[in-house]
């Protein structure tokens, strides 16, 4: 087995990984896919997240002073998808992968999972002290929930939902009369809106705090709330969350006054078509020695074409692009398409521990450009060669008459 190191960032028809199997292994190829296919999850995740990232980062240039190097962009999304996955298993998976692009989660076994599985005990997320209805409904009422957190955690970072009966009282109402013992006990106070328009009820928070506590004009000119914030947690995709932000800037704030958290759009609201992932047979040896390129080329959808034979891959003006394995131009060391199993795993391979792999995610996500053609002269030439010869087949069989087998029941020798 061939893959990309851990953390590369790719664009699409890049392979992340080979299966070369032979002899009575090759059946294996089948059940490998299967397997393997799996890796869908996790980098979809970790796209879509850094995806997000780079949406809440362009609005950190435009309004926060230092733009993206300001602390403050590392929390900005947070995981909240833990409750919605379908088991323990596939929440790690999922918030490990968000994991690589902020330290905000809520999703706390892959937390765990990260720190001292993955990174050798040193903390990889973090979260705050935080309310949800349950602990605000139990209370007689919002004002002594609040109030309780103050007592509790009124020092430090804190955060309360504001929704459970009338959020727009509890912003006009609750806010300011508990106002004067949260300023005494100097922590910091994040609202959390999770009902009605998304947009809407964060700008309404943002004005009401500001009215209570004041705000700050940075260097860009944009206010900043003294001692609060908003983070949006409900119906939260890149989309709304560019909607916020272009709200937020517009009401002349800035977008360090907003953090958002994401849960079924995270981590369960993606399948394995979101970036089209899929495992196809490129190469065949049959029993004869006879060996054949193969690629799919289906007439009813154009992009689910595959690439013929044996691939390698090899960064090209720093970027990473498809070649043909058996056309010279990929040294062994130039491949980026390493073997990490060969009949066990390869022995002395070495695995970066998170830290490294999230700086090194963070480097090449910034490197790759938008959009790139990542697939070589010589494998569009393969493919042209090989798209030729299966039309030809296929003219062949139609042409044919009478009856007789068309190619060869055997199973292949490799694969």
């Amino acid at each position: 087995m061939q893959a990309l190191e851990e953390g590369t960032c790719v664009h699409a028809h890049v392979p992340v990984y080979q299966i070369t199997a032979e002899e009575e292994y090759s059946p294996l190829c089948t059940f490998l896919e299967t397997l393997l296919t799996m890796l869908w999850y996790p980098s979809t995740v970790a796209t879509s997240s850094r995806r997000a990232r780079d949406v809440i980062a362009a609005a950190f240039d435009s309004s926060v002073n230092n733009g993206q190097s300001h602390p403050l962009l590392n929390s900005r999304l947070h995981d909240f998808g833990f409750r919605g996955c379908t088991s323990v298993e596939q929440s790690i998976i999922g918030g490990c992968a968000h994991l690589l692009n902020f330290e905000g989660t809520d999703t706390m076994p892959a937390a765990y999972y990260a720190q001292f599985h993955l990174n050798s005990g040193k903390p990889v997320g973090s979260s705050i002290p935080a309310t949800e209805h349950s602990v605000m409904t139990c209370w007689p009422d919002e004002k002594a929930a609040i109030i309780n957190m103050i007592e509790q955690f009124g020092t430090g970072v804190f955060a309360t939902v504001m929704d459970s009966y009338d959020y727009t009282a509890a912003l006009e109402q609750v806010v300011p009369v508990v106002a004067q013992k949260k300023l005494q006990a100097g922590g910091f106070w994040v609202l959390r809106p999770d009902s009605g328009d998304p947009v809407e009820v964060v700008v309404q928070a943002l004005h009401a705090l500001d009215k209570v506590f004041g705000s700050d004009v940075n260097s860009k000119g944009y206010k900043v709330v003294r001692g609060a914030s908003v983070i949006q947690g409900d119906g939260i995709t890149i989309v709304n969350i560019r909607k916020i932000l272009e709200a937020v800037l517009a009401a002349s704030f800035s977008a360090q006054n907003v953090a958002f958290g994401m849960g079924g759009g995270l981590l369960q609201r993606v399948n394995r078509d979101t970036l089209s992932f899929a495992t196809k047979l490129c190469h065949v040896v049959y029993p004869d020695g006879s060996k054949r390129d193969i690629m799919k080329q289906p007439t009813t959808d154009a992009s689910k074409i595959s690439f013929p034979g044996a691939l390698a891959v090899k960064r090209v003006n720093c970027i990473p692009t498809v070649f043909p394995a058996d056309s010279g131009e990929v040294l062994q060391e130039e491949d980026m398409l390493q073997v990490v199993y060969d009949n066990g795993p390869v022995p002395h391979y070495q695995w970066d521990n998170y830290d490294t792999l999230r700086s090194k995610v963070a480097q090449e996500w910034a490197a790759l450009p938008k959009r790139a053609n990542v697939v070589s002269a010589s494998l569009r030439q393969k493919v042209a060669a090989v798209c030729e010869q299966q039309e030809q087949q296929q003219q062949q069989q139609q042409q044919s008459k009478g009856g007789g087998k068309l190619g060869s029941r055997n199973a292949p020798v490799s694969a």
